[in-house]
C-alpha cells in the first residue's frame, strides 16, 4: 500500500537518554532515516550527535519543560522513545528502600510521566503519534541482582497494553523488550573482551546486539509499516539465551536432545 514506508522524514523524534548506549543508537537509527531527533538525559554530553535539552524524566516540571521546548522549536512530536532507564547491580536482600524506589521511578514511573504528556500533545494533532517504551527481557525472566529493575520493566509491558488501549486510535503504543547490547559500558556488566565473547555465546545468534539495531526495531515500531501494531512488545534478544539445562545435559551425556 502507498505511504507504508520506514522513512520518518519530516517527524519530529524525542529520544529520552538518547545520548549513550542503546539510547544514542536509536537516536542514531531515527536520524538516518530523515527524522529530526531531540534527545535529552540529565547531563549534557560533550560533543552531542542530536538536538539536547537537559531533563531529568523523573521530575513533572521537567519533562513539561521539555514537551514545551520541543513544541516552541519544532511545532509538533511525532515519536516519543521512552529510553532512559537502568540499574546497577545490587542484592534485593540488601539494597535500601530509597534504592528501590528510584529504580522503580526510573524504570516505570518516569516512562509514565513521559508517555502522559506526550499523549496529551499528539492526541491533538491530526495524525496523532506514536510511543515507543525500551524494555527489557529481565521483565520476562528472573533478574537476581537487579530485582527491582526486572519488576519494573515487567510493569512497563503492562503499561504498554493498556496505555495502547486507553489512547488508541489517536497515539499507538508499543515496546522493546531488550536483550543485550554491546555497549560502551558494557564491560560494567560482562567484564573483559573474553567475558563479551563468552556471554555472547550462550545467545543464539552468537553475539551481543549492536545498539542501531534496537534502533532500527524503534524505527519500525514508529513507522507506517507498523500503523496496525499497537499494544505490543517485540522482544529484541537475538534468539534468547540457551537453556541452563541443555548445556549441563551436553557436558554429561553429549549433545543429542529430543
Amino acid at each position: 500500500m502507498a505511504g507504508r514506508h520506514l522513512r520518518q522524514d519530516g517527524a519530529v523524534v524525542l529520544v529520552t537518554g538518547g545520548v549513550r548506549g542503546v539510547g544514542a543508537g536509536i537516536a542514531s537509527a531515527f536520524q538516518n532515516h530523515g527524522a529530526t531527533v531531540v534527545t535529552c538525559a540529565r547531563t549534557e554530553p560533550e560533543h552531542p550527535a542530536a538536538e539536547f535539552v537537559r531533563c531529568d524524566v523523573r521530575h513533572p516540571g521537567q519533562v513539561r519543560a521539555l514537551m514545551e521546548r520541543v513544541l516552541d522549536r519544532h511545532g509538533r512530536l511525532d515519536v516519543v522513545v521512552n529510553n532512559a532507564g537502568g540499574s546497577p547491580y545490587a542484592s534485593a536482600a540488601e539494597a535500601s528502600p530509597r534504592f528501590h524506589d528510584k529504580i522503580v521511578q526510573l524504570n516505570l514511573l518516569a516512562p509514565l510521566l513521559v508517555a502522559q504528556e506526550a499523549n496529551a500533545v499528539m492526541q491533538r494533532q491530526d495524525s496523532g503519534g506514536s510511543i515507543v517504551m525500551i524494555s527489557s527481557v529481565s521483565g520476562r525472566r528472573p533478574s537476581p541482582g537487579t530485582a527491582a529493575y526486572g519488576a519494573a520493566k515487567a510493569g512497563l509491558d503492562n503499561l504498554t497494553a493498556s496505555l495502547a488501549v486507553e489512547w488508541a486510535p489517536k497515539v499507538r503504543v508499543n515496546g522493546l523488550a531488550v536483550g543485550m547490547v554491546r555497549t560502551e559500558g558494557a564491560h560494567l556488566h560482562y567484564g573483559s573482551e573474553a567475558g563479551v565473547a563468552a556471554v555472547a555465546k550462550t545467545v543464539p545468534l552468537g553475539r551481543l546486539a549492536e545498539p542501531e539495531e534496537i534502533g532500527d526495531c524503534a524505527v519500525f515500531l514508529a513507522s507506517p509499516l507498523a500503523s496496525y501494531v499497537s499494544g505490543a512488545t517485540l522482544l529484541v534478544h537475538g534468539g534468547g539465551e540457551v537453556p541452563a539445562f541443555l548445556a549441563a545435559a551436553d557436558a554429561d551425556h553429549g549433545s543429542t536432545h529430543g
